[in-house]
Formats: C-alpha cells, sequence, structure tokens
C-alpha cells in the first residue's frame, strides 16, 4: 500500500511535467506555424507591388488583412517602423496595444528573426505570447512591424491532466485492492507453512519421543530452514544414541558396584562361620547335630540373601515381556487400594467412573504396588498416616497423583530418587522407583515427584490411554 501511494504521487507529478511539457511545446508548434502561415500570406500581399512604408502600405492592405485574418483564424496587426499603429482587422477601438513598447521595438528592429514577448492577459485570464517581425517588400526593404498576440489556454493540458489523475487514481486503487488480496493469499500459505514447522519444531525433545524430520518439497525460503532443522534432527539422533549408551553403561557399572558390595555382605559372616565351626570342632560333641543343623540355616539365610540380590539384578536388567490389554484403571487401582488398605488410611479418588487404558497389567500392579508401599513405608510418628490418590482422565491422559503426609525426602537426595542404586530405606536394593520409571517410559509415560521434608511426598504419574 505504501508503495502503490508514494506511486500514485510520483506517477501523478511526472505526469503533470510530461503533461505540461508537451502541451507548451505543441502550443510552440501550433503558434510557429501560424506565424509562418500568416507571414507567408501577408509577403504574397505585398509582393505585387514595390510597397513604401506608410500609406501606401495602409491602402493595400486594409482591404485585404481581413481576408488574411479569415484565413489564418488569428487577429493581424501591423505598425510602422516607429511602432505606431497602421492597420488591423480590428477595429481602433479594439486594439488594446496602439503602440509598441519602446524596448520592446528595439529589440525588433535590431533582429532579423521573430522577437517574443511573453505575458499574462488579465481580462482573458490567460498567458499570452506577442511576437513580432518585420515586415519587407520586394526590395527586402522594412516597411512595417507584424504583431500576432498568440493566447495559451492552461486549461487544455489542466484538463487532460485531471482526467489522466483520475485514470491514475483508479488504477492503483484496483492495484491496492489486487497487492491486499495477493498480500493475505501470500502470508496465510507461508504463517501456514511457518506454524506447520513451528509446532513440529516445538515437539523436538530430547528423550521420551521419536523426533521425525520435516517433509517439504517446495523450493523456497523456507526450506533452507527445513534443511537445517532436518540436519539438526540427525544430528540430536546420533548424540542421543551416544548418551544412551554412554548411561547404559554408567548404569550398568554403578549395578555392578551395588551387586558386588550386596554380595559381599553375606560372604563375610558365611566365611567367619565356616572357620568358627571348623576352629570349634569336635565329634565327641554331644551337640553336634545341633551346631551342624544352626550352620546349615544360618548358611540357606546367606545363600537365600546372594539369591535375592541375583534376582533383583536380573529383574532391572530385563523387563518382562509385555503383554498389553484393555481394561478399566480405576477399577484396577480400586482393587490395588483394598488389598493395601487395611488400616483403612489410603484414600482413592476419581473424575470418571470410565478410564479405559491399554497397558500390561501386570506392569500396572508393579508399578503401583511398589509406589503405595513406599508411601506406606514413609510414615511419620508424629501423626497419623494418610496416602491419598486421585485419578484424572483429560484429553486422553491419565494423571495419577499419590500423595502421603510422611517424613518427606530431603532436597539433597530427591535428583537421586530414580538412581539404580539409591534408597533412603535400611533395608532394599534401591531398585524400586528405578524399576517404576523404566515401565513408566516404556508406555511413554512420564514420572515427577515433589517432597517436603518432614510433611511428606507427591509422586504424579502421567501415562497415555493408548486406546
Amino acid at each position: 500500500m505504501v508503495v502503490c501511494f508514494f506511486s500514485i504521487i510520483g506517477s501523478t507529478a511526472m505526469s503533470y511535467l510530461i503533461i505540461k511539457k508537451s502541451t507548451d511545446e505543441q502550443s510552440v508548434t501550433e503558434m510557429q506555424n501560424k506565424f509562418e502561415a500568416l507571414m507567408k500570406t501577408l509577403d504574397y500581399a505585398v509582393s505585387h507591388t514595390n510597397i513604401t512604408q506608410g500609406k501606401d502600405l495602409v491602402n493595400i492592405l486594409q482591404n485585404e488583412i481581413y481576408e488574411i485574418s479569415d484565413i489564418n483564424k488569428h487577429d493581424v496587426i501591423l505598425y510602422d517602423l516607429q511602432g505606431n499603429y497602421l492597420v488591423s482587422n480590428k477595429e481602433l477601438n479594439l486594439v488594446a496595444q496602439k503602440k509598441i513598447p519602446h524596448e520592446t521595438l528595439m529589440n525588433v528592429l535590431e533582429s532579423d528573426k521573430r522577437v517574443d514577448v511573453q505575458e499574462y492577459d488579465q481580462k482573458v485570464g490567460s498567458n499570452v505570447t506577442s511576437s513580432y517581425m518585420i515586415l519587407r517588400n520586394n526590395m527586402l526593404e522594412p516597411i512595417a512591424i507584424v504583431y500576432f498576440p498568440f493566447y495559451h489556454n492552461d486549461n487544455i493540458y489542466a484538463g487532460a491532466f485531471n482526467k489522466y489523475v483520475q485514470y491514475i487514481i483508479l488504477v492503483n486503487l484496483f492495484l491496492i485492492l489486487l497487492s491486499i488480496w495477493l498480500s493475505w493469499v501470500i502470508s496465510k500459505n507461508l504463517t501456514k507453512t511457518i506454524t506447520r514447522i513451528s509446532e513440529l519444531i516445538t515437539r523436538t525433545t530430547l528423550f521420551g519421543r521419536e523426533m521425525k524430520p520435516i517433509k517439504y518439497f517446495q523450493n523456497d525460503e523456507l526450506s533452507g530452514l527445513v534443511k537445517s532443522y532436518n540436519k539438526m534432527i540427525y544430528q540430536i539422533e546420533d548424540q542421543k544414541m551416544l548418551l544412551a549408551n554412554k548411561e547404559r553403561e554408567e548404569a550398568w557399572r554403578e549395578m555392578a558396584k551395588q551387586v558386588a558390595h550386596e554380595v559381599k555382605n553375606p560372604l563375610t559372616p558365611m566365611k567367619l562361620l565356616i572357620q568358627n565351626f571348623e576352629r570349634k570342632f569336635d565329634k565327641n560333641d554331644p551337640e553336634i547335630d545341633q551346631k551342624v543343623r544352626n550352620l546349615s540355616r544360618s548358611l540357606v539365610d546367606q545363600i537365600d540373601l546372594v539369591a535375592t540380590v541375583a534376582s533383583a539384578f536380573s529383574e532391572f536388567a530385563k523387563l518382562p515381556p509385555k503383554n498389553d490389554e484393555s481394561f478399566n484403571l480405576k477399577e484396577e487401582l480400586e482393587n490395588l487400594v483394598r488389598v493395601f488398605n487395611d488400616d483403612g488410611n489410603i484414600y482413592f479418588h476419581a473424575n470418571k467412573d470410565m478410564m479405559p487404558v491399554r497397558m500390561d497389567r501386570i506392569y500396572l500392579s508393579r508399578i503401583f504396588t511398589n509406589m503405595i508401599t513406599n508411601a506406606k513405608q514413609a510414615v511419620s510418628e508424629q501423626r497419623k498416616s494418610i496416602i491419598n490418590i486421585d485419578a484424572e482422565l483429560f484429553n486422553k491422559k491419565i494423571i495419577i497423583v499419590i500423595e502421603d503426609n510422611g517424613i518427606g525426602i530431603p532436597k539433597d537426595k530427591l535428583e537421586q530418587i530414580f538412581e539404580p542404586n539409591f534408597t533412603t530405606k535400611n533395608s532394599g536394593m534401591g531398585l524400586g522407583l528405578t524399576m517404576v520409571k523404566k515401565m513408566i517410559e516404556e508406555y511413554k509415560g512420564e514420572i515427577s515427584v515433589k517432597s517436603e521434608e518432614g510433611k511428606g511426598t507427591k509422586f504424579t504419574i502421567i501415562l497415555p490411554t493408548n486406546v
């Protein structure tokens, strides 16, 4: 619109100058042609006899000057060489200029060419070009001065200019409307493409969702952006693989340390028991049978502990195969709560009676068995334990909040809560929440924790329905 606005101003100004110049040139050409035709007619009229200046000229041209004026369709006025009025096609009282001004007269007498004087006639309200030229006889002697007034009608080019401006405005209005429509179409398509690209870029996350390149087949300004984005996607995927391998190696390393530590714990008392039994062994001891049974029982207990460590490690290393099925999550959670709610301190709430979900029932049971067990074990001695479980179905996602009023988790340990070998309890391998997180992420879900020491802990689990 700004371009069209300046286009109107520029084209209008340029058109005014061009039309004015063209009109002035046309007026000059028209005046030149009329003056030449007039001079030829006058030359022809005085060429039949040898005329001298003065009354002879008046007598000869007195009658012919009317015919000359009619032929040329213009006023003709003749002055003598002193600038005094001689004869004209008009009555004497209608002739405005009875005598040529002295300065103009001198210029005419000194020049062999036409002398033009630009003036403005207030009576007519128009510019007038007064052309003067010496009239000569057969002997090329000057006999009179011809005065030829030519009026310029400025309204001619003003009217043409006004009409041209009207057309210019109409054309530019059409161009403005066309440009608005084109701008709307182009901007709509552009913003639509940018919005789609923006949505795809917004979905890009380092974890949890596979990053997909943008399919864009047009060769325009946005193709470079899309190519750069797709290149970045491939680089991020490579970095994710490297990071995943590094994290996996680190997890195995930490797990190996934990398993080694847990295995060493029962081996030490087993060694001491055997050494002590060997040192005090007496086959004649009447209680030898009982001592052998006690030794065997102690060794079996320690061996069972090693087996427990191995089983826990095996479970962490490989999740059981999934057997997904569709069921009502609310009913499953109600059954789980019913099993653990011996003390009547677990409260379950759901915003829908029907919460369809598709996942493995065993996975779900293991997730919430671990979560409820942790909440029950976090009981505070200062108050009665209360556990609230809220489930909400919203936009094809189920949000489950498990909140207790237990002892809470210290801030410095909150970031380690999902690490493989971390635990705040005196017993256990510290694999429970690690397994929970792993199973939730298997279904593209999320788990987060908030806790305040001495007030309680709140876990938030988000699971897609996958239905």
